[in-house]
C-alpha cells in the first residue's frame, strides 16, 4: 500500500464498493484507536468511520480526475472485449474474479467489471447474483463519473451507456432497488 494519504472534512472520496462519499469529519475514536474519518456514502446516505491508519488498507481515495474518467469512457467505447468476458462458462471464478475488482475499487477495474458483465449479458441471461453486480458496477462507475465531471448520475448513467453503444453493447436497465452499497 502507498503512505496514507490525508482528507479534509469536505473531500469528496471513494470508498471502494460503497461508492462516493464525502469526509463530514474527522474525530477521535473513545476507545483511543486514533484519528478517523466520517464519511457518507452520496448513493446510500450511509455513513461510515474509516481509521485514519486503515485508509489507504481499505482503499479510500480521492475522485478520478476528469481525464481518467474521460479514458475510463474511451474504453468502454472500445469493442475488443473484457478479459473477464473471456470466460463465459466458469461463473464462480468469474464472480469473484469480478468481486475482487470491485472490492479494490479503481475506477478502471469498476469499468472492466462493468463491461464483461454487459457482454457476457448480450450473449446469454446472467444469474440474479451476476446482475446484481453488473447494476451495482454501473452505479459505482456512475456515480465516480458524475463527481469527477460534474454531472447528474443520470446523465453519467447516460454516458456510460453512450460508450458502450459505440462498442455494440446494451447496458441493461437498472433495477430500481439496486443500492451501491448491497
Amino acid at each position: 500500500m502507498s503512505a496514507p494519504r490525508y482528507f479534509q472534512p469536505g473531500d469528496q472520496v471513494v470508498y471502494p464498493n460503497h461508492g462516493v462519499g464525502v469526509i463530514e469529519a474527522i474525530g477521535q475514536a473513545g476507545n483511543g484507536e486514533g484519528d478517523y474519518y466520517l464519511l457518507t456514502i452520496a448513493a446510500s446516505n450511509l455513513r461510515v468511520m474509516v481509521p485514519q491508519a486503515n485508509a489507504a488498507h481499505v482503499g479510500l481515495r480521492p475522485i478520478s480526475a476528469a481525464a481518467d474518467a474521460a479514458q475510463v469512457l474511451g474504453y468502454l467505447e472500445d469493442a475488443v472485449p473484457a478479459p473477464a468476458a473471456s470466460r463465459p462458462g466458469d461463473w464462480k471464478a468469474r464472480f469473484r474474479e469480478n468481486a475482487d475488482k470491485l472490492r479494490r475499487g479503481s475506477l478502471a477495474e469498476v469499468a472492466e467489471v462493468l463491461k464483461a458483465l454487459v457482454q457476457l449479458h448480450q450473449s446469454k441471461r446472467l444469474s440474479f447474483r451476476e446482475k446484481k453486480m453488473l447494476d451495482r458496477a454501473a452505479l459505482l462507475l456512475a456515480s465516480e463519473l458524475a463527481s469527477a465531471q460534474e454531472l447528474s448520475l443520470a446523465d453519467a448513467l447516460a454516458r456510460i451507456a453512450a460508450a458502450l453503444e459505440k462498442a455494440a453493447l446494451e447496458l441493461p436497465p437498472l433495477d430500481e432497488d439496486t443500492a451501491i452499497a448491497g
